[in-house]
C-alpha cells in the first residue's frame, strides 16, 4: 500500500455535502458550510449540461468566496468548464484517468468505491479521495444496497487515501461511523432536508468532532 500525498485543498477536510440542485441552492450551502461543511458537492443527475454549467460556476465562485473546496459530480468537462476546484466520478462514469487529463495535476478528482473491489481498483487510479458506501441503503442511490460498517473498517485498514464515509450520516450515526475507522463523512438527507440547514450542519459537525476526540 503505497503512501498518498494528500491534496493540499483536502486537508482538515471532514464535513462534505453533496446537494442536487435547488432553488435555494446559494444560500442552502452557505448556510451549511457556517454550520462546518468544508467540502461541497453539486450531484443532479437531471439537469442538462447549459443549465448544470450555469449553476455549478455560479456556486464554484460561492464556495471560493467561502473558502470551502468545490467538487462537480460526474462531468469533468463542466468542471473545467465552470472553475470548479475538482470532479467526483463513480464506477460507471468517466474514468479517474480521463478526468486527470481533462482537469489537470491541481485538480481534486474523487472516486465512489462500494467493495474491496472497487477499492483496490482505485489504488492505481489518479485520485485525491474515495468515497466508501453507502453504509446503509439511501434514496439517493436507489438499487444500490448498503455495504454496512464492515466495509468502512476494511477502507480504513487498506488505503493511505483520505476516504469519506457515504449513507446515513447523522448527528446519531458519525460515532459508529468513526468507530468504524471513519474520520471523514459526506451528508445529504440530513442536510437537504433541514428545516435549519445551519443548524444540522452543526449538529452533525459536533457529533463528529466529539467521537474523533473520544477516538
Amino acid at each position: 500500500m503505497a503512501e498518498h500525498i494528500e491534496h493540499p485543498l483536502l486537508v482538515g477536510r471532514r464535513l462534505y455535502l453533496c446537494t442536487g440542485e435547488r432553488p435555494d441552492l446559494i444560500d442552502f450551502v452557505t448556510a451549511c458550510v457556517r454550520g462546518g461543511v468544508d467540502v461541497v458537492q453539486l450531484r443532479d443527475k437531471a439537469l442538462e449540461a447549459r443549465p448544470l454549467l450555469a449553476r455549478a460556476t455560479e456556486l464554484a465562485e460561492v464556495c471560493r468566496c467561502l473558502g470551502v473546496p468545490f467538487v462537480l459530480n460526474d462531468r469533468p468537462d463542466l468542471a473545467l468548464a465552470s472553475g470548479a476546484d475538482g470532479v467526483h466520478v463513480g464506477q460507471d462514469d468517466a474514468p479517474p484517468s480521463l478526468c486527470r487529463r481533462i482537469l489537470g495535476d491541481a485538480a481534486i478528482v474523487g472516486r465512489s468505491t462500494h467493495q474491496p473491489a472497487d477499492l483496490a481498483a482505485s489504488e492505481a487510479e489518479p485520485v485525491d479521495y474515495v468515497s466508501a458506501g453507502p453504509v446503509v441503503a439511501t434514496p439517493t442511490k436507489p438499487g444500490r444496497p448498503g455495504v454496512g460498517l464492515e466495509y468502512v473498517s476494511h477502507v480504513a485498514s487498506a488505503t493511505h487515501r483520505p476516504f469519506f464515509v457515504t449513507g446515513g450520516a447523522d448527528p446519531d450515526t458519525v460515532g459508529a461511523m468513526v468507530a468504524a475507522g471513519a474520520s471523514r463523512v459526506v451528508v445529504v438527507r440530513w442536510l437537504t432536508e433541514a428545516r435549519d440547514p445551519e443548524a444540522n450542519a452543526r449538529a452533525v459537525r459536533d457529533a463528529l468532532d466529539t467521537a474523533l476526540a473520544k477516538r
